[in-house]
C-alpha cells in the first residue's frame, strides 16, 4: 500500500511528536530555572537588607547597653544624700475616708528621720473634660491639718492625673482650649480645699507638646497667686539622641522626652520628678547605670531654682518594661548617687522620689535609708560584679 505524505510511516510521527514534547520540557525547565535563581538572588538580598537593618539598630543598642554597664561602676562622692528634699506618692485612700488618725501617726512615724518633705496624695484622677469633682478629695479637709500637726514642715500637694487622648481616641486633650481652661479651675478648687501645692501627672504625653507648656505656664500664675508649688511627674529623658522619635515610629508609644523639652517643662515648674523606673532594663546593674545616666540628663538641663527629684520603684511587678529582679531600690539609689556625683554633687534643689506608699516592703524602705538616708550606715557598696542581675 502507498503511503502519502499525510501518512508517513507511524514511527517517524512518533519520534517527531517526542523531540517536540521534549523541546518544549527543556524550555520550560529552563524558565523555570532561571525564575527559581532569580526568586534566590531576590531572598538572599532580601536576608542581607534585614541583617543590615538589624545592625543597625542593634549595634547602637548594644553599645548602649555596654555603655549603661560602665556607667554603674566606681564610687559616689561623699555627700551624695538626702538634702531633705525628697517626696513620696500616696493611694487614694488617704483622701476618700478609708485612712484614720491612727493611719497619719504610722505615716509620721514612718517618715520621721528620713529626708521627705512632701506627700504627693492622690485627688484625681481628672476627668477627661479637665473638671474635678470635690467627691473625689472630699477628705482633704481632714488629712491635711492631720499631717500638719504630725509632721510640721511636710507638704501636702494634690497629685492631679489622667490618661491623655495621645495614643488613643480616650482621654483628656491638652489641644482643646477649654480643657486646659478647666484644670486650671481644677486646680483652683483643690488648693482652695487647703492643699499645699499640685502635682501633675498626665500619661503619655509625647516630646515636644506645646499645648502642655501653655497649660503649665497658666498653672503656675494660680500656684504662685497660692504661695505653693507646681510640681509634676516627668517622662524619662532619651537614652539615645532622638531616641523618642525612633521608638514612636516603631511603636507609636514615644516613651521618652527629648533632654531640650524636659528642660522646658522644668523651667516652668518648681518641682519636677522624673519616673525613673519601668525603663526594660534587665539586669541590677543596666538600670542602675541607666539611673545614673538619667539623672545626669535631668540635671543638665534642670534650673538650680527647680526641685529635681529622680523616681524609687517602691513596688514590685513582673511585666514588659519591668523587670522587679532589676528594678530594685538599692540599684536605684545607687544610680541616683553616681549621675549627682559625676554632674552636680553640690546641687542642694535635689532629692528622690518613692513610688508608691502602698506596695512598698519593708525592704524598699531599709534601703532608702542606709542607701540614700544615711549611706554610711550601709557599709561600703558591693562590687559592680556582685550587682550586677
Amino acid at each position: 500500500m502507498e503511503h502519502s505524505a499525510d501518512n508517513g510511516p507511524p514511527d517517524l510521527h512518533a519520534r517527531a511528536d517526542e523531540q517536540s514534547v521534549v523541546g518544549a520540557d527543556g524550555q520550560s525547565n529552563a524558565q523555570e530555572n532561571q525564575g527559581n535563581s532569580s526568586r534566590r538572588r531576590r531572598l538572599r538580598r532580601a536576608r542581607r537588607i534585614a541583617l543590615a537593618l538589624a545592625l543597625v539598630l542593634l549595634l547602637p543598642l548594644l553599645a548602649a547597653e555596654s555603655a549603661l554597664r560602665v556607667n554603674y561602676m566606681g564610687d559616689p562622692a561623699d555627700g551624695t544624700y538626702t538634702r531633705g528634699q525628697d517626696a513620696i506618692w500616696l493611694g487614694h485612700a488617704w483622701v476618700d475616708g478609708r485612712k484614720k488618725d491612727a493611719d497619719v501617726a504610722a505615716l509620721a512615724e514612718r517618715l520621721r528621720g528620713t529626708g521627705i518633705r512632701d506627700l504627693y496624695v492622690h485627688a484625681g484622677p481628672l476627668e477627661d473634660d479637665g473638671t474635678l469633682p470635690k467627691s473625689a478629695y472630699h477628705n482633704a479637709g481632714w488629712l491635711v491639718p492631720a499631717v500638719h500637726r504630725a509632721l510640721p514642715g511636710v507638704r501636702v500637694q494634690a497629685w492631679l492625673g489622667d490618661k491623655l487622648a495621645t495614643e488613643s481616641p480616650d482621654g483628656l486633650r491638652l489641644e482643646r482650649a477649654r480643657t486646659r481652661t478647666a484644670v486650671v479651675a481644677s486646680t483652683r478648687e483643690i488648693l482652695a480645699a487647703g492643699f499645699d501645692g499640685a502635682h501633675f501627672d498626665l500619661e503619655p504625653l509625647h516630646s515636644g507638646d506645646r499645648n502642655y507648656l501653655s497649660l503649665l505656664d497658666d498653672l503656675r500664675a494660680v500656684t504662685r497667686a497660692h504661695g505653693v508649688p507646681l510640681s509634676v511627674a516627668a517622662h524619662q529623658i532619651d537614652p539615645l539622641p532622638a531616641f523618642h522619635s525612633v521608638w514612636g515610629t516603631l511603636t507609636n508609644h514615644p516613651k521618652w522626652w527629648s533632654q531640650a523639652y524636659f528642660g522646658q517643662v522644668a523651667r516652668r515648674v518648681d518641682q519636677i520628678a522624673v519616673m525613673s523606673y519601668d525603663t526594660m532594663q534587665p539586669l541590677r546593674s543596666l538600670y542602675g547605670g541607666y539611673v545614673a545616666q538619667q539623672t545626669s540628663l535631668a540635671l543638665e538641663v534642670t534650673p538650680p531654682t527647680t526641685d529635681l527629684l529622680m523616681g524609687l520603684p517602691f513596688f514590685r511587678e513582673n511585666r514588659f518594661g519591668h523587670w522587679a529582679h532589676a528594678e530594685t531600690v538599692p540599684a536605684a539609689v545607687r544610680g541616683v548617687r553616681l549621675g549627682l556625683s559625676r554632674t552636680d554633687a553640690g546641687r542642694k534643689r535635689f532629692g528622690v522620689a518613692l513610688y508608691v506608699d502602698f506596695a512598698a516592703t519593708e525592704d524598699d524602705w531599709t534601703a532608702y535609708r542606709k542607701g540614700w538616708v544615711n549611706p554610711a550606715a550601709a557599709g561600703p557598696h558591693p562590687s559592680v560584679t556582685k550587682t550586677a542581675s
